[in-house]
């Protein structure tokens, strides 16, 4: 090739690459955009706890997956607080225990009436995000909290409770959980009053962690459509909390929502594996170092036996994001990450990489309207079909 025909090659080939940047600035403008301008709804965090210790929300955080500097930086403007306890804490001190979260969430709305609003409507998240405020929403994470009373969920309810996950990792005396074998075949005549009771309450009906014959006798009961608050796809990963394909379809039917799970494991098949594996020293670790803050602690003694878990990437998020979107259609898929609640994959650090989600759907060629969908606008528009369906609130 003679110099000057080099020198066109030369030329060409940086115009071309030029192009290419210009094209992913383009992108990565174009994602910011709708990112900052949506709103972005997680239907689960677990920090509730730290509102009950000196830990302040305020502040920015070395450890912890969210606090709201993060927030703001990550572009989060809407999320449920989860009031979670053990299946294994139930009667009385179960709802006493769970009243003192509930507070602590009213305490932070009241003690931070410019930044946070506490919302238990669509509207009232909209309004929100009109102010610059992050909507606070409260949901149950444990059926075993009502203490088999309709009163008492009523009571939460009248606190601004706006979902209840039928069951945690344990049985209740009325449904069948994912976590163990079944004692009731689904749920019992009872659980079906439940069912019924936060129809018509306006309290959405929550089958992620419930058995599979719970979700389906959750599904043939409840008058408005579920709330799947974090769950992904067993497809995917074998996680028996994931929702199979045939579940996503039948939830998307009745109008429902599946919030993708951010947690490693339910991500990933070989992680799932590899944990499976493990489970009985993680275990034994976690009773012998009690407390979500020795995480590192259990994974690292698990490590000396079992070798080291296997990397997930966040990646992994926009395969269970696409699988639910081909199964479910556009308007039946959301985020519900379960940050604080365990092991996030590989660059899904914390809140503040949230922005990467709509980056890569961006990418992959789904359109603005589609992606504020997915990022909290499915979520809303769940909300008030379960509104509409209430008999009193």
């Amino acid at each position: 090739m003679k110099i000057w025909q080099r020198r066109i090659a030369g030329l060409i080939l940086v115009v071309i690459c030029g192009a290419g940047t210009l094209a992913q600035q383009g992108e990565d403008a174009r994602a910011r955009r709708i990112h900052f301008s949506s709103v972005v709804m997680d239907t689960h965090i677990d920090v509730t706890p730290k509102l009950q210790t000196d830990w302040k929300f305020t502040d920015e955080h070395a450890t912890g997956h969210i606090d709201l500097p993060r927030m703001r930086k990550g572009g989060l403007n809407a999320l449920f607080f989860s009031i979670f306890m053990p299946g294994t804490v139930t009667g009385p001190k179960a709802v006493s225990d769970s009243l003192e979260r509930i507070a602590a969430v009213h305490k932070l709305a009241r003690d931070l009436p410019d930044q946070v609003r506490l919302c238990t409507t669509a509207a009232e998240v909209e309004q929100a995000q009109r102010e610059g405020k992050i909507a606070a929403l409260i949901g149950m994470e444990g059926g075993h909290m009502i203490n088999n009373s309709l009163p008492t969920l009523r009571m939460y309810a009248k606190l601004g409770v706006r979902y209840l996950t039928l069951t945690h990792s344990l049985n209740t005396d009325w449904a069948d959980s994912s976590g163990e074998s079944a004692k009731h075949n689904g749920l019992t005549a009872f659980g079906k009053q439940e069912v019924e009771e936060l129809n018509d309450l306006g309290v959405m009906v929550d089958v992620s962690h419930v058995s599979d014959k719970t979700f389906w006798d959750a599904l043939a009961t409840s008058r408005a459509p579920l709330i799947a608050s974090h769950s992904s796809c067993r497809a995917i990963s074998g996680h028996a909390r994931n929702m199979t394909d045939e579940m996503i379809r039948a939830l998307a039917a009745k109008g429902g929502v599946i919030q993708i799970n951010y947690l490693d494991s339910y991500l990933d098949q070989t992680l799932y594996e590899y944990s499976r594996k493990a489970q009985p020293l993680m275990r034994e670790m976690m009773q012998k170092y009690p407390g979500r803050e020795n995480q590192a602690k259990w994974r690292e003694e698990v490590a000396k036996v079992h070798g080291p878990a296997p990397r997930v990437s966040w990646e992994k998020i926009i395969e269970h994001i696409d699988h639910a979107v081909k199964l479910a259609g556009i308007d039946h898929v959301g985020l519900g990450s379960d940050f604080d609640g365990g092991p996030m994959p590989s660059g899904m650090d914390d809140v503040t990489h949230l922005p990467k989600i709509t980056e890569a759907l961006v990418r992959r060629g789904y359109g603005d309207d589609a992606i504020r969908k997915i990022l909290g606008g499915n979520t809303l528009r769940l909300m008030r079909a379960v509104e509409g369906v209430a008999r009193y609130r």
